[in-house]
């Protein structure tokens, strides 16, 4: 299935029923999100609430993201943290995220948002240089396919032990599996694939969770 294809999907029949109810601030936040011609760019309800409940299983209190688009994935986050928890969240500029920023708001978690912009790797880098390896206890990718294995090695490097690191699109619309499929976004996040699974610093599991999502627990 195309991404066009998933997209028209998704829209003739809603999301699927979630255990735990999608906040009234995030539904806001997705029908606003769909309506945009890149609307299928967004996470799906169930893989945000797969995030926000791994987050609040691990008791993160910070997270990292590295590709707001809206925030839609990011609101699920910061509703999750306690009160003295926050995300910081990377994009390559704030033209989607503003229109993400007043359902935070209206959500009372802005304040729990540290909105990054700029190229994601310059500022995981700063973070890097600025001390802050090992000190983020939840990653979630989905930015720049071709850069995923720069971001998987960085988030490696900030996470703290036994911190987990979620990446989306790993199946890639079913691209990954097809040999004849050799465009840079593919071979990327084939490249990511296998080298998680070579990892021995970390213990991971493949999802089948909309487009394929991998959680990655750093052990050393």
């Amino acid at each position: 299935m195309s991404p066009t294809d998933l997209s028209a999907d998704r829209q003739g029949t809603g999301p699927p029923a979630l255990p735990t109810p999608e906040p009234e601030a995030l539904r806001a936040l997705r029908r606003e999100t769909e309506a945009l011609q890149q609307g299928w760019w967004a996470t799906p309800p169930e893989e945000g609430r797969l995030i926000s409940w791994l987050a609040g299983l691990t008791s993160a209190r910070r997270c990292l993201e590295i590709g707001t688009f809206t925030g839609y994935a990011t609101l699920w986050l910061a509703l999750t943290l306690p009160d003295d928890g926050h995300v910081l969240t990377c994009d390559l500029t704030g033209e989607f995220a503003a229109v993400g920023q007043p359902h935070w708001r209206a959500a009372g978690v802005a304040e729990k948002i540290d909105l990054r912009i700029g190229p994601a790797l310059e500022t995981l880098d700063e973070l890097i240089a600025n001390g802050r390896a090992g000190t983020f206890d939840f990653a979630f990718i989905d930015a720049d396919k071709k850069r995923y294995p720069a971001y998987y090695e960085r988030c490696i490097e900030l996470i703290r032990t036994s911190g987990i690191i979620a990446i989306d699109n790993v199946y890639w619309y079913g691209a990954t599996a097809d040999p004849g499929d050799q465009r840079g976004s593919t071979r990327a996040i084939r490249q990511l694939n296998a080298r998680i699974a070579a990892d021995h610093r970390v213990d991971a599991i493949t999802l089948p969770v909309a487009d394929g999502v991998t959680l990655a627990r750093k052990l050393i």
